[in-house]
């Protein structure tokens, strides 16, 4: 359960989507939310052309072949739908992408893989990222440098020829810009920490269009804001950071049946008191449903799934786990000694496009009775599929990310975070979607009295999104954004995101308060009047 800057640009498919031929669909709505090329806030179809004509990869508007495809992600209960998409192929697109909507008051989205996708855009201009997917490693440096589409399974595979690693998340499919700017709780995380927390620089381009390389040496305010709180002060096009000396791991998952979930997760719990730093690792409960689409040794089964990830050498992880096999017979034992390019098999997410809301909530500790009530909502009885995780955090996460570094990673000293996703017909997304977010709402007031705030790494469709009336879809984002740092570091971003996008371009992320409403002006929608 899971889910960007390059001199040099890379290459990609135009698509069918080019704009220089000319063809402009038109749109009657001329709010800021709806300005389009050829409207006249958008400055009429010699612009438009002429903004084409700078941009190396292709241009999309609705109805265009391919637009539905580029707009398109692994989220697809959410899509954006906007009025411009711009398929980026190196910064100097993402500069003019962002010069050409500045210009004209349109708000800016960017996409790379669409993972984690939780604020949708109706209307706007959306970069797309994924073909700037460069990755670069330097094994004496030990660095490496990524494009703003790269996936992690392009850093393990090119990283571990030289016997490194970086701080990678669970799934390989996802990008590792977006996942990296909310913090990134990976593989080995008690072990190293934050994935933000190996960040050396960050390529982006800020809300004047400009292209920027920022470093903890030459501007440390706006660098220690994107680590941690870095969504919404502009596109970032690349990022290099620092690969670990980790080349194998002991790992793998703990499988029990039903008869067997309570007593499972009562022992891990128990069990995180023991462990050491070198020791990162989950429990997730999962009530399968009983449908053909699921292989058999699943279909319908109530399972208890411990992942762990060990660096210590394996006789350490057989006598560290020893206390989890005591619990009772397992419906599989895949504990092993594995190439840390396998690191991904530990968790198994999935990895075809599908839909799902998902929300968290990140705890100073919690007791057997709030967890057996969230296992009773989310279990087979409950009126829509839910995935429990929790995971156990502390260890290297605590510690900031290096000397005279001051980012903005939430809720450093939680000790778990609590995972809640559900899957959505994608055809048809809204119809159980109050319904899973209500169970959220239940599992998630049961450990209401551990709750310090929220990862913003794990909001899917839950950061106001959704159903219900506006005003109380703006009161939901307002709290989401506000739990996901303390106070004093909420305030401190909100002014730097008031200095450095007073028009609150860069509005479509989950840890900002509400945007204005359709016929509003842009400019209202900065930080400081969120």
């Amino acid at each position: 359960m899971e889910s960007n800057h390059d001199n040099d640009r890379t290459t990609g498919d135009h698509g069918t989507g080019d704009h220089r031929s000319g063809h402009h669909p038109t749109y009657d709505d001329p709010t800021p939310e709806n300005r389009t090329p050829d409207s006249p806030a958008g400055g009429g179809p010699e612009a438009f052309a002429a903004f084409v004509r700078r941009v190396r990869g292709p241009v999309f508007l609705p109805g265009d072949d391919g637009y539905d495809a580029e707009r398109s992600g692994f989220q697809l209960a959410y899509r954006h739908r906007p009025a411009v998409i711009v398929g980026a192929e190196g910064a100097d697109d993402v500069a003019a992408a962002v010069d050409f909507a500045a210009g004209r008051g349109l708000p800016v989205a960017v996409q790379a893989t669409g993972h984690g996708l939780s604020v949708a855009t109706d209307g706007g201009l959306l970069i797309s990222t994924r073909r700037m997917a460069a990755v670069r490693v330097d094994p004496v440096a030990g660095t490496a440098r990524v494009g703003a589409g790269a996936v992690w399974g392009q850093v393990v595979e090119a990283a571990a020829p030289y016997g490194l690693a970086p701080l990678n998340g669970s799934a390989p499919g996802v990008g590792v810009v977006g996942y990296t700017l909310g913090g990134g709780v990976g593989v080995l995380a008690r072990t190293f920490g934050f994935a933000t927390d190996q960040v050396r620089a960050v390529e982006l381009v800020t809300a004047d269009a400009r292209r920027r390389r920022v470093t903890a040496d030459n501007d440390p305010e706006l660098f220690g804001a994107l680590l941690g709180g870095g969504h919404g002060f502009g596109v970032v096009t690349e990022m290099e950071f620092g690969l670990l000396p980790v080349a194998r791991l002991y790992g793998g998952r703990l499988v029990f049946g039903a008869d067997l979930v309570e007593d499972a997760l009562a022992a891990y719990v128990r069990w995180t008191e023991t462990v050491p730093d070198e020791l990162t690792s989950s429990v997730a409960l999962i009530a399968y449903p009983d449908i053909p689409q699921l292989p058999a040794a699943l279909r319908g089964r109530h399972l208890a799934q411990i992942r762990i990830a060990y660096t210590g050498s394996v006789a350490e992880g057989e006598r560290l786990v020893a206390p989890l096999r005591a619990v009772g017979p397992r419906v599989s034992d895949e504990l092993r000694e594995m190439p840390y390019a396998e690191s991904h098999t530990i968790h198994q997410d999935p990895s075809d496009p599908h839909a799902y809301l998902g929300d968290n909530a990140l705890l100073s500790g919690v007791d057997a009775a709030a967890l057996r009530r969230v296992a009773a909502l989310t279990g087979p009885a409950a009126p829509v599929m839910c995935v429990v995780q929790l995971n156990h955090l502390g260890g290297a996460l605590t510690a900031a990310g290096g000397a005279g570094r001051r980012d903005t990673v939430g809720h450093r000293a939680a000790r778990f975070a609590l995972r809640l996703l559900s899957p959505l017909d994608a055809a048809d997304p809204v119809a159980d979607q109050e319904t899973a977010r209500a169970l959220h709402a239940e599992a998630l007031a049961a450990v209401a009295p551990w709750t310090v705030g929220r990862s913003v790494n794990f909001l899917f469709g839950g950061g106001g999104s959704g159903g219900g009336s506006e005003d109380r879809r703006d009161v939901a984002a307002a709290a989401v954004a506000r739990g996901v740092h303390e106070a004093d570091t909420h305030r401190r971003l909100t002014a730097l995101r008031a200095a450095h996008d007073p028009a609150g371009l860069f509005r479509f992320h989950p840890s900002a308060l509400p945007g204005p409403r359709a016929g509003q002006p842009v400019a209202a929608a900065g930080p400081a009047g969120r």
